[in-house]
């Protein structure tokens, strides 16, 4: 399908999060979630997750936020539909809010979030 433009994307992703659960949504710490339209060395990635996640935080303070984006040019060209990029921001949003809970990819397939 085509792209869709930037603000159209956003609302995406904003859908996105409000399927995740308010609690978990409550304990994102210090992490800024952004929509950019690809990663400059990996035109193909959905999402990326650069941070420290919760679980090996020790000491942790004066740092930058942890960052999270979302890629719209790859999860637009993999879709067909409409409908399809929906579900496919959805599951990215929240394949990446995973990792700053430390949960990694293995973990996310057994739950069936590929």
């Amino acid at each position: 399908m085509d792209a869709v433009d930037r603000e159209t994307f956003d609302r995406l992703v904003d859908d996105g999060l409000e399927r995740v659960p308010q609690g978990l949504l409550d304990m994102l710490d210090n992490v800024v979630i952004v929509t950019e339209d690809e990663h400059p060395d990996e035109p193909d990635l959905l999402g990326l997750y650069e941070g420290i996640p919760l679980t090996e935080r020790d000491f942790y303070a004066g740092v930058l936020p942890d960052r999270i984006s979302i890629y719209r040019l790859p999860l637009c060209a993999m879709c067909e539909t409409q409908e399809e990029l929906v579900e496919e921001v959805a599951i990215t949003v929240v394949h990446e809010i995973a990792h700053h809970f430390g949960i990694d990819d293995d973990r996310l397939h057994e739950w069936g979030w590929a």
